[in-house]
């Protein structure tokens, strides 16, 4: 471990030291050599755009920091360095630790990736989506089920769908001992087999800065698709709309179809998405979006009134990560607010509680601020 000014001489960097009073030992030299390459704000693409430097920088940051942080600096590299080169080359690019920012950074780069690096781009892409979903899938079905399950009251069921056990326990008041039988004031079934019970539309802004929101909200919609009593669908927009639903079987195949980095038209969205809806008392509607509309604003606070006054359960999610809200729109938060849509940031991990409560029709006011989330607006 570095001692007290080897760690300052690490942190300010090798200006900070010209004269090279305070002597590194030979790990501490090559961890200061990555970081300087990274970090010297004077040198322009320091990394060089050489193969070799690209892909020796990278097995370097590997050898002297953890995965968490060796994601951050790939990061900083791309935003700091321009270093998108590194991703339209397979041999670097398996050698990149994976990560949702680097999935974010792959799609926005799919129209551009040349064949030899876009298998190799797929496979990155489906190690972090598999291992995603790993940990949402059985929090959110179970999630959604349950709710579902509490929700659904079929009062009149037909006799395939009598549950007969609760039906029995209650209905035991209404025992008749002269005939030695229950009869049954109410009948309790199972609820519609085979039907979806709530409808849910995720409407995905593709502009760049919601790229990680695009990565998880792909991931947990192939999930809901699963579910039998829900109906998703999937869209994601820029400027322009594409419905993504017919590949919610594979994550994967939506994720590349979308198409990160191009501007908003929120209205648009809406639009499309009012053509989906059939049933407005069973339908919710999440849009995940930073609100910076570049379409029409007036026409887009008009839709989510027409869908707040049929009945439509909608929320606005600023961000979808874990890493809180970005900058967003504050007037159009404000304005979707006073329509009774709460706009905050969720993480991954607490969006199963929020679509459980959204089925349940609970106030999602009191959901977000019983769970922390600040309510923008």
């Amino acid at each position: 471990m570095p001692d007290h000014l080897e760690r300052w001489r690490l942190i300010l960097g090798q200006k900070a030291d010209a004269e090279q009073e305070i002597a590194l030992p030979e790990t501490l030299k090559g961890m200061d050599d990555v970081l300087e390459a990274l970090y010297d704000t004077e040198r322009q693409g320091g990394l060089g755009k050489s193969s070799p430097n690209i892909n020796r920088w990278l097995g370097d940051i590997r050898r002297f920091f953890p995965a968490q942080v060796v994601q951050v600096m790939q990061r900083d590299a791309l935003e700091r360095l321009g270093l998108t080169q590194l991703l339209l080359e397979p041999e670097l690019l398996s050698s990149v630790e994976p990560d949702v920012n680097l999935v974010g950074a792959l799609l926005s780069l799919n129209k551009v990736l040349p064949d030899k690096t876009r298998e190799t781009a797929r496979h990155v892409v489906r190690k972090v989506v598999e291992d995603l979903e790993k940990k949402l899938r059985n929090p959110l079905r179970e999630a959604i089920q349950n709710a579902l399950h509490r929700q659904v009251r079929n009062r009149r069921p037909r006799s395939n769908e009598i549950d007969w056990l609760r039906t029995i326990r209650q209905n035991m008041k209404h025992y008749q001992p002269d005939y030695k039988t229950i009869i049954p004031e109410r009948l309790i079934g199972y609820g519609r087999k085979g039907q979806a019970l709530r409808h849910v539309i995720l409407l995905l802004d593709q502009s760049g800065s919601m790229a990680g929101s695009v990565v998880y909200a792909g991931i947990l919609g192939s999930v809901m698709a699963s579910v039998r009593s829900v109906k998703t669908n999937v869209v994601a927009f820029d400027t322009a709309v594409v419905d993504l639903s017919e590949h919610q079987h594979d994550p994967v195949e939506l994720l590349f179809g979308t198409q990160l980095g191009g501007g908003t038209d929120i209205a648009k969205a809406l639009g499309y998405a009012e053509t989906l809806i059939r049933t407005p008392q069973d339908t919710i509607l999440v849009l995940i979006s930073d609100l910076f509309e570049g379409g029409d604003r007036k026409q887009m606070l008009k839709k989510v009134a027409t869908f707040r006054q049929a009945g439509v359960s909608a929320i606005a999610l600023l961000a979808l990560s874990d890493e809180g809200a970005p900058a967003y729109d504050h007037d159009n938060a404000a304005a979707l607010a006073a329509l009774d849509v709460p706009a905050f940031a969720c993480t991954p991990a607490l969006f199963p509680d929020l679509m459980a409560a959204a089925i349940q029709k609970r106030d999602l006011k009191t959901w977000a601020g019983d769970n922390g989330l600040s309510l923008k607006g």
